[in-house]
C-alpha cells in the first residue's frame, strides 16, 4: 500500500468518510498491507475510523484524513450506527423488552458490587471478581434507544418494543471478500502476540 499518512490536526477529510468502528483505548498496531513483516505507524487510542475490507483477521481500516492501513480487524471496537432514515423499511431483529431485561440485570449487578465495596465489605478483588464480564451499554433520547447486546457483539436501534441490528462487529466487507487467513497462521496473519508497542503518535508526527 501507498498511501503516507496527514498531520491527524490538519487532515483535510474525506468524503463521505463514515466511521464504523473505533481504535481500541491502548491504539492499534497497523501495517501496510495484510503482511506481519511490514508495520507502520500505530494508530491513536479511540480513533474513529472506517473499516473497508476483511481478509480473515485482517481489516483494511480508513482515517478521516485519507490514510489507510491494515489492523487486526478483530481488536476494533464496533460504533453505534445512526437509526435508519425516517420511513426506510426495518429489519425485525427482536423484542427490544428482552434485551432491555438483560441490561437491567447486569447493571443491577454492577450496582451491586459497587454499594458493596463502598460499604468496605468487599475489597478490590472481590469487586473485579463480581463484575468480571460484564459489557452494557444503553444510549436513549427522547423515544429512541440504542441498547448493546453483548450475546451477539453488536448494537442495536429500538423505537418502541421492537429493534434492528445498525452495527456489528464483522460487518459484511465491501469489496475483497474474506480468506482464509487466521493469526495461528504466522505467514499470512497479524502476529498472534506482537510486542509492545511504543507510544501512540499523532499520524505525521515524526
Amino acid at each position: 500500500m501507498n498511501a503516507v499518512p496527514y498531520a491527524y490536526d490538519s487532515a483535510p477529510g474525506v468524503p463521505g468518510f463514515e466511521p464504523t468502528h473505533v481504535v481500541p483505548k491502548d491504539g492499534l498496531s497497523t501495517w501496510a498491507a495484510p503482511d506481519a513483516s511490514v508495520p507502520t505507524e500505530p494508530l491513536d487510542p479511540l480513533l474513529p475510523v472506517q473499516l473497508l475490507t476483511r481478509r480473515g483477521d485482517w481489516g483494511q481500516v480508513l482515517c478521516d484524513n485519507g490514510w489507510a492501513a491494515w489492523v487486526d480487524a478483530r481488536l476494533l471496537v464496533a460504533l453505534p450506527q445512526s437509526p435508519p432514515p425516517a420511513g426506510a423499511p426495518l429489519v425485525r431483529t427482536a423484542d427490544a423488552r428482552r434485551l432491555l431485561a438483560k441490561v437491567e440485570e447486569a447493571l443491577a449487578r454492577y450496582r451491586r458490587a459497587v454499594e458493596e465495596l463502598a460499604a468496605g465489605r468487599t475489597d478490590g478483588e472481590t469487586f473485579h471478581r463480581d463484575t468480571h464480564g460484564l459489557r452494557i451499554g444503553a444510549v436513549v433520547h427522547g423515544d429512541a434507544l440504542w441498547l448493546y447486546d453483548s450475546e451477539h457483539d453488536r448494537w442495536c436501534y429500538c423505537d418502541g418494543t421492537a429493534m434492528t441490528t445498525i452495527a456489528a462487529r464483522e460487518p459484511a466487507p465491501q469489496s475483497v471478500p474474506p480468506e482464509a487467513t487466521r493469526l495461528d497462521s504466522p505467514a499470512s496473519g497479524p502476529p498472534p502476540s506482537p510486542a509492545p508497542a511504543p507510544p501512540p503518535t499523532r499520524l505525521g508526527d515524526s
